[in-house]
C-alpha cells in the first residue's frame, strides 16, 4: 500500500463549497456543485481508500467528469486516455497494467476492477498521467503532481479573470491537457461547464451555447478554420466574454483578424502557449496587445518565469520555463510511477527572443524537430529522404511550415510533391527553394536560420510546364500509365492499364482519334496512330461504363443532399465487376495475382487514409470504419457508420475474388471456361442475394451477384452469352431493394446493366466530354469525400453542396492519381544513367536494367467503382 497524498492541495476537487451554483450544464439539464460533489463522493468510495492506478477512458460527458474528480479527490493516480481510441486504450492498459479501468457509463463510469489492491509503487505526489503524443497510445507519459494541477488551474483562472458566473463550453477533449485545464480552472472558481462533445460546426452546439449563456470556449488553430465556415464572425452570442487559443501557432494575420472581430463584438482573444509537460499553460498574450504583437506568445503565466539560454552558433537562445506547474518528469514504464521529481525547469526546445515590450516570441526549434499539421517532423529525416534521391539539402522550419534549401538545379515542384508525400504533410506546408550553395556558418556547418529566412526572401520555384502534342498517342499512354517504354506493338492491356487509367486514356484518345472501337484497349499504339482522325464534333461518344459511372456518382451525391432521389450505387457494383474482368484477368497466374493485389492496394490505401481523417475530425465514425470492418462488426441499425458501405463491400469482394483466383484449380477453370466460370460466380452470389443459406456468421450486404453479373458480361463472347446475362439481370434485380423508392431503384439498376450489355457507347456533348471523364475516374473519391463536404455547403445551397462535393472528390482523385507517378518520375530523374560502351544494348533495354526497376511501379490508382 502506498502513502496517501495531501488531498487539500487539489483545490478544484472541493466541490461542495460552491453549494447550489450550476456546475455542469448539458442537453439533459443542470447539475449543481452540491449534486456533483455527491456523485463524486459516492464514486470515490467505490474506488476505495488504498491508492491504486486508475485508467479512465475519457469523453466529454458527465460520467468521465465524475470519474476524473473521484479519482483525484480520493488520491488515486489517474491515467487519462481517449474513450474513442480503443487501440490507444488497449496499448496503455498493456503497457501500465492499471489496477482499475473506468469506461463510459450512464452518469458515472463503469468500474472494471482488475485486482483488489495495487501491484504498483506509486509516488505520494503523483496525481495524473497524460500522454505526450495525443491519442496514439505511446507509453511515454507526463507525470503531474497535485501541486502542478492546482497551481496551473489557479494561474489560468487568475489571468482569464474567471468568475462564478462564467460558463465554459467544452470544445476540446477531456484527455487533452488544454481541454482539461478548462475544466480545472472553472471548477476552482465555482464557474460552470457546458459539457458537450458537439463540434463547433454543428448548429446544435451553438443552440446549447446560447441557451446555457456560455461565456467562453477554447480553440486550437484548426478550430478557427471551422469557425470561418460556420460564419462565427457574425454570430449573435451576447454572453461570450472571451475565446482562448493554444495547441499550436495561429498565424499572426489570423491573430490580428480574430482579435479585431472580438473587439467589434465585445469579446477578447487570449492567445496562449503551453505544453503537457507544464500541465497546460506557460504564457499568454494579453488581448489588448494581440493586434499590435500578433506573432508573440506574450508573457509568462502568473507564478511562472522564462529565461533565454544562449545556444552556440545561433542568434536566438532556447526558451526555458520555471514554475510550480512544471511536471515531475516522464514515465515510460510502470516502475517510473514510483519516481519523485526529476526536473525543476522545462527546456522547451523552442528558440525565442524577448522584444522591447517584454513579450516573448518563438522563432524556431533548437532540436531537429518541428510540429506541423499535428505531426512531429524530423528535419534530419527530411534531409535523408532527399539525400537518397541524390539531392543535397538542408531542412529548417517552424510551426508555420517546412523550409527546404536544395543545392543546384532540380525540379523543385516535383521534389516538394515527393517530400510532402513521404512525411505526410500537405503540399502547402512545404517550401522548396533551389540555391547555388547551401548557406553555411564560418565553422562550415549549415546556417539553418538562413535557410528559414529563404521563406521570406523568395517564393518557391514554380513547376515546369511540359511541352509537346497532348494528342500524341504515345504521350497519352506515357502520361496516363506513367511509362516511358511505349513501343509500337504495345496495347493498353499489355502496359498494365487498369480501370482508372482506362477512363483517362479513353477520354483523351476519343479526342485525338474520334469514336473509339469497343476493343481499343487491345489495339496496338501503331494501329491507334493509323486511326487518328481528329475532327470537331458537337457530340462525342464515350464508352457506356464511363458515362454510367459519371451519372451514377452525381445521382448518389444529389440523393444524399436531397436535391432529388435517384439511387444508383448498386449499379456500380456491376460496373466494377465488368471492369475487373476486362483489365485484371489477363496474363499468367503469378503476374495477374500481383496485379490484383496492386489494384486492391490502390483502392484501400486512399480510402483508409481519408476515412482515418474523417474519423479524427468527426464523431460520426468508428475504428471499424477505418479498417473497413463496419459491414462485419458495425451496428445493425443504419447510422453514419454505414456511410462507407460501398467501399467496404467492394473491398470484401475484391479480396474474395483475388483469393479465389490464387487457387491453381480455380485459375485454370477460369481460363478454360471464362463465361461459365463467371456464371458460377453469379450463382454463388444469388445464394446470398436470396438468403438461401445462412451460416450464422456476420456477412456483408448481398451485392456480390451484381459484381458477378458485370464479370459475366465482360466474359460474354456471343449473343447467347449476352442474352443469358440480360435474362439473369431481369430475373434477379426485382425485389432486392427495400427502400421506399424500390421500384425506381431496381429499374435503374436493371436499365444500367442492360445498357452496359447492349449499348457500347453513349453520346455526350463534346464540351462535357472531359468533365464526364473526370467524374467517372474520380467517382470513388467523390463518394468518399462527399460525406464531409456536403454537410458544410448544404446550408448555403443544395446545388452548391453537390457541386462542391464533386470538385473536392475530383481534387482528391487528382492528388492520389498524381502522387505515385510523381514519386516514380522523381526517382527516375535522380538515378544516373549508366555509361554507354561499345556493344551496349539499345537505350530502352539499358533503362530497364537500372536501379529503378528494383522499385515497384506505382501507376495511377485503380478504381473498380463507384
Amino acid at each position: 500500500m502506498t502513502a496517501q497524498p495531501e488531498l487539500a492541495q487539489i483545490a478544484f476537487t472541493d466541490l461542495a463549497r460552491h453549494g447550489g451554483r450550476p456546475a455542469v450544464i448539458t442537453d439533459d439539464g443542470v447539475i449543481t456543485y452540491r449534486e456533483l460533489a455527491g456523485r463524486v463522493d459516492d464514486f470515490a468510495a467505490r474506488l476505495g481508500t488504498e491508492r491504486r492506478l486508475v485508467l479512465l477512458a475519457a469523453r466529454n460527458a458527465l460520467d468521465s467528469l465524475v470519474g476524473y474528480l473521484a479519482a483525484l479527490s480520493a488520491g488515486h493516480p489517474l491515467l487519462l486516455v481517449p474513450a474513442d481510441k480503443p487501440a490507444a486504450l488497449e496499448s496503455l492498459v498493456a503497457a501500465y497494467d492499471p489496477d482499475v479501468v473506468l469506461r463510459p457509463g450512464e452518469g458515472v463510469p463503469v468500474l472494471e476492477e482488475r485486482r483488489p489492491g495495487s501491484r504498483h509503487e506509486l509516488h505520494p505526489e503523483l496525481a495524473l498521467l497524460l500522454s505526450t503524443s495525443g491519442s496514439t497510445g505511446s507509453p511515454k507519459l507526463v507525470r503531474l503532481s497535485h501541486a502542478n494541477l492546482t497551481a496551473n488551474a489557479a494561474s489560468i483562472a487568475e489571468y482569464l479573470r474567471i468568475e462564478p458566473d462564467d460558463r465554459a463550453a467544452t470544445t476540446l477533449p477531456l484527455h487533452y491537457c488544454y481541454g482539461l485545464s478548462v475544466v480545472n480552472s472553472h471548477l476552482m472558481r465555482g464557474a460552470g461547464l457546458v459539457l458537450t462533445d458537439l463540434s463547433v460546426v454543428d448548429p446544435c452546439f451553438w443552440d446549447l451555447f446560447r441557451d446555457s449563456r456560455a461565456t467562453s470556449f477554447a480553440a486550437v488553430p484548426y478550430t478557427f478554420d471551422l469557425l470561418e465556415r460556420v460564419g462565427f464572425a457574425e454570430a449573435d452570442l451576447p454572453h461570450l466574454r472571451y475565446v482562448t487559443q493554444a495547441g499550436g501557432r495561429l498565424a499572426p494575420e489570423k491573430v490580428r483578424s480574430w482579435a479585431g472581430i472580438g473587439r467589434r463584438h465585445g469579446w477578447d482573444l487570449f492567445v496562449m502557449y503551453g505544453a503537457t509537460e507544464a500541465t497546460a499553460r506557460m504564457a499568454y498574450l494579453p488581448p489588448d496587445l494581440a493586434a499590435e504583437h500578433p506573432g508573440t506568445i506574450g508573457v509568462p503565466v502568473p507564478g511562472g518565469a522564462f529565461r533565454i539560454e544562449p545556444v552556440e552558433d545561433l542568434e536566438d537562445g532556447e526558451l526555458v520555463y520555471t514554475g510550480p506547474n512544471v511536471m515531475l518528469g516522464y514515465a515510460e514504464q510502470p516502475a517510473d510511477l514510483a519516481l519523485g521529481r526529476a526536473i525543476h525547469e522545462l527546456r522547451t526546445g523552442d528558440l525565442a527572443r524577448r522584444n522591447a515590450h517584454g513579450l516573448y516570441e518563438v522563432v524556431g526549434r533548437r532540436s531537429r524537430f518541428v510540429k506541423l499539421a499535428g505531426l512531429r517532423i524530423d528535419l534530419g529525416q527530411v534531409e535523408r529522404i532527399l539525400a537518397e534521391l541524390g539531392v543535397t539539402a538542408a531542412a529548417a522550419g517552424s510551426d508555420d511550415g517546412l523550409v527546404v534549401a536544395v543545392e543546384g538545379e532540380h525540379d523543385s515542384s516535383l521534389l516538394t510533391k515527393v517530400l510532402a508525400g513521404s512525411v505526410g504533410l500537405p503540399r502547402a506546408a512545404v517550401g522548396m527553394h533551389s540555391v547555388e550553395r547551401l548557406p553555411r556558418l564560418t565553422t562550415g556547418k549549415v546556417d539553418y536560420p538562413a535557410v528559414r529566412r529563404l521563406a521570406a526572401q523568395a517564393p518557391p520555384a514554380a513547376p515546369e510546364t511540359p511541352s509537346g502534342d497532348r494528342d500524341d498517342i504515345r504521350r497519352i499512354f506515357a502520361e496516363a500509365l506513367d511509362r516511358s517504354d511505349i513501343g509500337d506493338g504495345d496495347t493498353f492491356v499489355s502496359l498494365d492499364g487498369d480501370s482508372l487509367s482506362y477512363v483517362a486514356v479513353s477520354v483523351r484518345l476519343e479526342q485525338a482519334i474520334g469514336r473509339l472501337p469497343a476493343d481499343w484497349h487491345l489495339l496496338s499504339v501503331r494501329e491507334l496512330e493509323r486511326r487518328r482522325k481528329p475532327r470537331r464534333r458537337v457530340v462525342s461518344f464515350l464508352e457506356t461504363s464511363i458515362v454510367l459511372r459519371a451519372v451514377a456518382i452525381v445521382c448518389i451525391v444529389a440523393t444524399h443532399v436531397h436535391l432529388f432521389h435517384f439511387q444508383t450505387a448498386h449499379l456500380l457494383f456491376a460496373v466494377a465487376g465488368y471492369n475487373f474482368a476486362r483489365f485484371q484477368l489477363g496474363g499468367e497466374r503469378a503476374p495477374r495475382l500481383r496485379r490484383h493485389l496492386r489494384s486492391l492496394t490502390r483502392i484501400v490505401v486512399p480510402c483508409v487514409a481519408f476515412i482515418a481523417v474523417a474519423y479524427l475530425l468527426t464523431d460520426d465514425y468508428s475504428v471499424a470504419n477505418v479498417f473497413l470492418l463496419n459491414g462485419m462488426v458495425g451496428p445493425q441499425e443504419l447510422t453514419t457508420q454505414w456511410h462507407f458501405w460501398f467501399v467496404e463491400m467492394l473491398t470484401y469482394i475484391l479480396i474474395g475474388v483475388t483469393a479465389l483466383l490464387a487457387v491453381p484449380w480455380a485459375d485454370r477453370l477460369q481460363r478454360w471456361a471464362p463465361f461459365g466460370f463467371a456464371l458460377g460466380l453469379v450463382v454463388m452470389g444469388l445464394i446470398s442475394r436470396y438468403d438461401i443459406m445462412d451460416p450464422g456468421l456476420p456477412k456483408p450486404a448481398p451485392v456480390f451477384w451484381l459484381f458477378a453479373l458485370g464479370w459475366a458480361l465482360a466474359s460474354a463472347r456471343t449473343g447467347v452469352h449476352r442474352w443469358t446475362v440480360s435474362v439473369l439481370t431481369v430475373l434477379s434485380v426485382p425485389g432486392f431493394s427495400s427502400s421506399a423508392t424500390s421500384t425506381i431503384h431496381e429499374v435503374t439498376v436493371a436499365t444500367g446493366i442492360l445498357l452496359l450489355i447492349w449499348v457500347p457507347a453513349l453520346p455526350v456533348p463534346t464540351v462535357l466530354r472531359r468533365v464526364v471523364g473526370w467524374l467517372a475516374a474520380a467517382s470513388l473519391y467523390i463518394y468518399l469525400t462527399h460525406w464531409l463536404v456536403y454537410p458544410v455547403l448544404l446550408p448555403l445551397s443544395p446545388v452548391l453542396a453537390v457541386g462542391g462535393s464533386l470538385v473536392v472528390g475530383v481534387a482528391y482523385w487528382a492528388l492520389c492519381n498524381w502522387l505515385p507517378a510523381a514519386i516514380m518520375r522523381r526517382r527516375r530523374s535522380v538515378v544516373p544513367a549508366p555509361a554507354v560502351s561499345p556493344g551496349s544494348p539499345p537505350m530502352e533495354d539499358r533503362a530497364r536494367k537500372t536501379k529503378l526497376d528494383t522499385i515497384p511501379r506505382l501507376p495511377y490508382p485503380v478504381q473498380e467503382g463507384p
